[in-house]
């Protein structure tokens, strides 16, 4: 990390909230945990007097079955986050440029700041139409938050090899692609995943996650990762969801139906952007969004103003819960 880059990076806005009267449609996280969740939990408490063991076999062996790679592959991470920032730290110095998609999410740039990096900003839809070279890295989140829509997988992979070839790393975000059935890009070449059990298995406070790259890549992951990078409740637990098939699906299941009933409910008020992810972006037209949600906040309901992201100025974001606290936003935005 560049020390003289640290004093000048200030901190990003994100989604959530921790008011318990609030129904949290701002942060884009799963109502539900996986059955037993709280089981496992409990027993890794017990185990958390001792130092996990660091080379973390059960975590890394789940991981690896849940995004289709070698299990050598997989770093554990606490969090996506920390996942973005180790490929940053291990790909990125002082002066170097890295190409960063928009509108999407606010960390990228200020990770790569904070190693003394220079983001340059692509619309998200033109990212794989760009030209690697002469960048140390390219940033890919796939499905795209705040937009919710997902690459082309072939697309994908074509480009992947560009930013290879182009000796460019490229940082595949995947935090909500867990969500879709589409393919990861964890074991590519030249690539660095990010995978975080914050969205698909509704844990933001657990922090896990993993990060996924091999050759020299993942070799410098592993070896520039913390030791015990995960607790053992994170470990297990994390190990446990990776594991839960049937919960999986059947969040996909219900995020796909009520995404599709919401985006017509909503379409009648806002113009709603096609999704894949379990959030909608709605183009307010000529309304506040500020004042959108703060009224919608006096009636228990907090949705995220999306103008904080880049690109973005008559927008807020919501996301994709159970279908009775649907019904409830549907309510209160057809009010506001």
């Amino acid at each position: 990390m560049d020390r003289d880059s640290v004093r000048e990076v200030g901190r990003v806005p994100h989604g959530g909230s921790d008011d318990p009267d609030l129904l949290d449609f701002s942060a884009n996280t799963n109502p539900r945990t996986p059955p037993g969740t709280r089981e496992v939990y409990a027993d890794a408490l017990d185990a958390s007097r001792s130092y996990p063991n660091d080379d973390y076999p059960e975590f890394r062996a789940a991981a690896a079955d849940f995004a289709d790679c070698d299990p050598d592959a997989v770093v554990p991470t606490p969090g996506g986050l920390a996942a973005l920032r180790l490929a940053f730290a291990v790909s990125v110095s002082p002066g170097d440029s890295v190409l960063v998609p928009f509108p999407s999410f606010g960390e990228y740039a200020r990770e790569i700041r904070l190693q003394g990096g220079r983001p340059e900003f692509v619309p998200h839809d033109e990212l794989l139409d760009a030209d690697p070279r002469d960048h140390a890295a390219v940033v890919v989140c796939n499905p795209n938050n705040p937009t919710g829509d997902a690459y082309d997988p072939g697309a994908l992979r074509e480009f992947a090899a560009e930013c290879r070839e182009s000796d460019a790393l490229l940082v595949a975000d995947e935090a909500f692609l867990g969500f879709t059935d589409r393919p990861s890009l964890a074991g590519t070449p030249g690539v660095a995943v990010a995978r975080s059990l914050t969205k698909l298995f509704g844990l933001p406070g657990l922090r896990a996650g993993f990060a996924v790259a091999t050759g020299e890549v993942g070799a410098d992951l592993a070896t520039a990762r913390r030791a015990w990078s995960c607790g053992t409740p994170a470990a297990r637990v994390g190990a446990h969801c990776l594991r839960a098939d049937e919960f999986v699906a059947e969040t996909r299941e219900r995020v796909r139906r009520e995404r599709a009933r919401m985006t017509d409910a909503l379409g009648e008020e806002f113009e709603v952007h096609p999704s894949e992810s379990p959030f909608l972006l709605l183009d307010a037209g000529e309304r506040d969004p500020a004042e959108i949600v703060r009224r919608a906040r006096e009636r228990g309901v907090a949705v995220r103003d999306a103008t904080t992201f880049r690109g973005l100025d008559s927008h807020v974001r919501v996301a994709v819960r159970t279908p009775g606290e649907n019904d409830r936003l549907l309510e209160v935005l057809g009010d506001v």
